[in-house]
């Protein structure tokens, strides 16, 4: 879906006004998997176990993922808004998660082969559960910011402006006219004598994108 705000033929994705905050504190929330790679880090570097490949490969991954936390902080600073339809910073926390999961797990196991006595370790199972999360995130993140929308089109328009709420849709030969209201609002006058309201308030740039839909009303055949 198109991020800018130019009429075409694609639904422009609509972002709600406090987006940008949102994806800081999801952005901060990755901290954890950050912590979990120094903790790894130093044990590996100060412990008795040997630098295997294994951690090799978390450090690679753990060098990655705080090279995509910093573009992804540096795109809020701009506020930039946009998502990638992976999200590759959800897969690198998953990566590190999943890897010191199995490293722990690993530990442990090697140990009890040792001394006989196996016991349950949650730890590593906490770890698996949150890579699968952050796994779903990395590919369900796209999907569910694409809910909300405005599709401008040559027979009318469409939209949804909220994640869990029902999308309208109107043809020009259903519309009267349409009228603006209050700073961000519209009054569509229906062909039946009904009035309806779509309020873009609660979204970023929602007056801009109010705008947008009066431009291509105006435009219309209904208005020609």
């Amino acid at each position: 879906m198109k991020t800018a705000a130019s009429v075409g033929t694609e639904p422009i994705t609509l972002y709600h006004r406090r987006h940008t905050r949102r994806s800081r504190g999801k952005a901060l929330s990755h901290l954890v998997p950050a912590a979990v790679l120094l903790v790894s880090a130093l044990g590996a570097f100060t412990g008795p176990e040997p630098l295997s490949a294994l951690v090799w490969l978390e450090f690679a991954i753990g060098a990655a993922y705080l090279v995509l936390m910093v573009r992804e902080l540096r795109h809020l600073g701009h506020k930039h808004l946009h998502h990638e339809r992976v999200a590759w910073l959800e897969i690198a926390a998953a990566g590190i998660l999943a890897l010191e999961g199995y490293h722990i797990w690993h530990r442990h196991h090697e140990a009890e082969e040792i001394s006989g006595v196996h016991r349950f370790h949650l730890l590593p199972w906490v770890y698996g559960v949150l890579a699968i999360w952050y796994i779903l995130m990395a590919f369900g993140i796209a999907r569910i910011l694409d809910r909300r929308y405005l599709h401008l089109h040559e027979e009318g328009f469409s939209g949804r402006f909220t994640l869990l709420g029902k999308p309208f849709a109107y043809r020009w030969h259903e519309v009267a006219r349409i009228e603006p209201a209050d700073k961000a609002d519209v009054i569509i006058h229906l062909t039946d004598g009904q009035a309806q309201r779509l309020s873009f308030a609660d979204l970023h740039n929602g007056a801009s994108h109010r705008d947008q839909l009066l431009t291509h009303a105006a435009a219309s055949p209904a208005e020609a």
